[in-house]
């Protein structure tokens, strides 16, 4: 459920993105018109993005995960009746919360993982969850060759519409999860409290080895050891993303402008290139499973600013565009299954929902750091391939750096 409703998300997320060049072209839009609507819906989308996690961490992991793809549901349908630029911009913002999913499920997929009796995924729970994180590549994958196919037969606006469908099926689907141990026991604590029994809650929360926050959990993720997580994290997510904006996002718009490729060629290749990404998270989500996860995320993202680099320097001709793009979209985000992963383990229940969501959300605040340098080295007169390198492999390229300030997590048992 969790690996559907993220593939789900990220399609409707990308979708946007990859619909972007037709909706300019009906609209009329510029260029630099275009990264501004892309920039403006960022903004939008971080705000909604960044309220999930207290709400997660108030009303359930379960609950949670029902309001999150939902949103995507509405997100899509609301897309299909666009008539202009104010109104794309704010009913894209609903788009955040199909945005906090990843880290909704990553909250729910670690604690369960954390109590499970099953031997082998207690050993691979890294992995297991790449394979769930790998929504993300298949997702993206699925918005280009459903753009390829339908969209000349029922426009963009019928794209945005058929979305609705798949999410709506798993918001009602997910109505039969159980709540997480974690929080069921969270909740039993605050019913105690909430009585008066302070004695019988702190004896409960000796019992199973929980830490209590004394402030609120937006509070408590910038207090004791998660404090330099939320600041490590809170500087290379946002700059990872430098990357994300350019090279996903806006995959179609780098490789019509910046290589020259035609927008159906693009579509193809996308389709290349995020099979390619999906292995990457398997690859790195086992790989965190045996050596520091901090490590492996650090790595790949040097390794994927440099790829891109490449591509956008050196590559000549459609083979070496798609190798070099495939393999910097490997090490890109392959990453985040084990980043997700760590982050469940960084954090104490208490908070857990509003650190993994705090911190996914950041990403968005890249996207619109991104758009605006982009934005405005292409009015400067750049073109997108310069624009591509100084923004988007540069940014993966440091966010790789940031992350070996980070700390060692805990190791979650229950």
């Amino acid at each position: 459920m969790a690996f559907l409703a993220w593939l789900f998300a990220v399609y409707d997320y990308i979708l946007f993105g990859t619909l972007l060049p037709p909706i300019s072209d009906h609209f009329g839009w510029s260029e630099t018109t275009t990264s501004l609507v892309s920039t403006l819906v960022s903004v939008g989308t971080a705000i909604v993005a960044l309220a999930v996690g207290p709400v997660v961490d108030r009303i359930g992991r379960r609950r949670g995960m029902i309001l999150t793809v939902s949103g995507t549901a509405i997100a899509s349908a609301a897309s299909a009746l666009t008539p202009g630029i104010g109104y794309l911009v704010g009913i894209r913002a609903l788009g955040g919360l199909g945005l906090a999913e990843q880290a909704v499920n990553a909250t729910y997929l670690n604690e369960i993982y954390a109590v499970t009796e099953d031997e082998k995924i207690k050993k691979h729970r890294g992995l297991v969850y790449g394979l769930v994180q790998g929504g993300w590549p298949l997702g993206v994958l699925f918005a280009s060759a459903f753009v390829a196919v339908f969209l000349p037969i029922v426009g963009w606006r019928g794209c945005f519409l058929i979305a609705v469908f798949p999410a709506v099926v798993i918001a009602l689907a997910r109505r039969g999860l159980k709540e997480s141990p974690q929080f069921e026991l969270e909740m039993q604590m605050r019913e105690l409290r909430k009585q008066g029994k302070q004695t019988e809650a702190k004896a409960l929360a000796r019992e199973y080895g929980v830490v209590e926050q004394s402030s609120a959990p937006l509070a408590a993720i910038f207090r004791g050891k998660a404090l330099r997580t939320t600041l490590v994290l809170g500087l290379a997510w946002p700059l990872n993303w430098f990357g994300t904006q350019v090279f996903v996002v806006l995959g179609t718009t780098v490789l019509t402008e910046g290589r020259n490729v035609s927008f159906t060629g693009s579509l193809i290749m996308l389709i290349v290139i995020n099979a390619v990404g999906y292995l990457g998270y398997v690859f790195h989500g086992w790989a965190g499973d045996r050596i520091d996860r901090r490590v492996v995320i650090a790595v790949g993202w040097l390794l994927s600013g440099v790829m891109f680099t490449l591509m956008l320097t050196v590559a000549s001709g459609t083979l070496a565009v798609v190798t070099l793009y495939s393999l910097g979209m490997f090490f890109l985000v392959g990453p985040y299954a084990p980043l997700l992963f760590y982050m469940g383990e960084c954090y104490e229940t208490q908070c857990r929902a509003t650190g993994t969501t705090f911190l996914n959300a950041l990403g968005q605040p890249g996207a619109i750091l991104a758009g605006v340098l982009t934005t405005t080295l292409l009015a400067s007169g750049a073109s997108w391939n310069e624009a591509a390198l100084a923004v988007g492999a540069a940014g993966v390229f440091v966010s790789g750096l940031v992350m070996f300030g980070a700390r060692k997590a805990n190791t979650l048992e229950g």
